[in-house]
Order: C-alpha cells, then structure tokens, then sequence
C-alpha cells in the first residue's frame, strides 16, 4: 500500500509543472491597446506582390521546360536527361538575354527619334506633341507668360460671347479686371490690344489678326493671341509684318 501511494504521489508531483504551464497559456494577459505593429507600405507590398508573381512564373516555366525537354527524349535518345535545375538556369538565361535584346531595341528607337520618347516610372511612352505656342521647355518664366496669356484669352471669350461675337474696345472694360492684363512679372507692362475686333475676323490671305500680345520685352520673342483663339510665337520681325498686313 505503502508503494502504491509513493508512486501514485510521484506521478502526481511530475504533473504539477505541465497542469502550470498549461494554466498559464490559458489565462493570458489582456493586450494593451497601441501596441506597435510592423507592417509594409503599400509600394512595398505592391513590390513584394509583383516579385513573388514572375518568381512563381520563372519556377512554374522552368519544370514546363523540364517536362518538354525529357518528353522529347523519349523520341530522341540523343537528347541528354534535364534536371529541374538546369532547366531553371536555361529559362534564367533566356529571360537576361531577352532583358538585354529590349534594352538595346529601346536604346536604337531613342537614337533614330530623339526626343519622341519620355519616360514614364520604368518604362517609356511617345511624347505628347506640345500644343501651338506653348513653351518647349521648362522655364518657370516661359510657362507663367503662356498661362497668363491663355487667362486673358478666356476673359476675352466669355466677354465676346456676351456681346454677340464683339471684343472690347480697349482695356478699360469694366468686364474685365485689369489684372488680366499685366504681365506675369513685376514690370507692371500690360499687352498691346486690338480692340474692336470680332471672334475669328481674320484679313484676306492672311489666317488670323494679333488680338492681344507681349509687348517688346522678352528675349524669346513676344506671344500673339489671335482673333481664332490660337496663342503663337512671333519674332519681332513676324509680327510687324502681321500687324502691317491687318492695316491694309
């Protein structure tokens, strides 16, 4: 009996740290609320999301490539057996090559039409063509003069389709402040205006009339607004010659 409780007792004791350890996993603490959590940003994710997509692509063409190749050798006895690793070094390699031979396409397409091309994140799109009178490059300057003028050509439309197709004599007109008229710059200069015309009057032989336009100021030459809405460029020269062909 004796023997009997002393081993009943030991096995009890050996189970005491187990009945602990399994009370204490059953009553765990409360979580406190903000507890820091690592996670990815969504470009990460995206990243990891595309990475892991041509990864299962690459694995899966390689045993395809397997498959394919040790399928022929049943008909083709010179051809040796392929491993799976090797066919996944002859479809790695294949991949680079392809990488190389489009990067070298691009490359020529970039030399035979400079400029045609503007990249967009990783790959590269056609440009698209500037629109008529619009600066081509990015000065500050050059993109603050055609947004100016092109504010002044809609105040101008709205006033003219008010007035049945007329513009404003001069400008002084109420129904325009006369803020549209400066320049975009601390010269306080105003544009040189016809008044008087109408929407889309326009000479004989001649495509437009100089609406409203820089005056001689800038370097670059001087934007027209014309009486068919289209903002140009005209040099010095150019424009003297417009203007003394509308007089006639």
């Amino acid at each position: 009996m004796n023997a009997y409780h002393t081993r009943r007792g030991g096995r009890w004791r050996s189970s005491v740290p187990l009945i602990g350890i399994a009370l204490f996993f059953m009553n765990p603490a409360p979580a406190l609320a903000g507890m820091p959590t690592v996670l990815l940003t969504d470009m990460a994710r995206m990243r990891i999301q595309t990475i892991s997509f041509f990864l299962l692509g690459l694995l899966l063409s390689s045993k395809l490539i397997q498959w394919i190749w040790n399928s022929l050798g049943k008909d083709f006895t010179l051809l040796p057996r392929l491993s799976y690793f090797k066919a996944l070094g002859v479809v790695t390699m294949w991949g680079l090559l392809f990488v190389l031979v489009l990067t070298m396409i691009s490359g020529a397409r970039e030399l035979m039409t400079p400029g045609a091309w503007e990249k967009k994140g990783s790959t590269y799109r056609l440009a698209e063509p500037p629109k008529e009178g619009a600066p081509s490059t990015d000065d500050s300057t050059e993109n603050a003069r055609y947004t100016k003028l092109e504010g002044l050509r809609r105040a101008l439309w709205e006033y003219a389709d008010t007035h049945h197709g007329q513009f404003p004599k001069d400008r002084d007109t109420p129904d325009i402040p006369a803020e549209k008229w400066r320049l975009p710059d601390v010269s306080g200069l105003r544009y040189v205006y016809g008044g008087g015309l109408e929407a889309g009057q326009k000479p004989a032989g001649a495509p437009s009339m100089p609406l409203a336009y820089e005056p001689e100021y800038y370097d670059s030459g001087r934007l027209v607004l014309f009486t068919d809405g289209h903002i140009g460029r005209l040099q010095k020269g150019e424009l003297d010659r417009t203007l003394r062909a509308e007089k006639r």
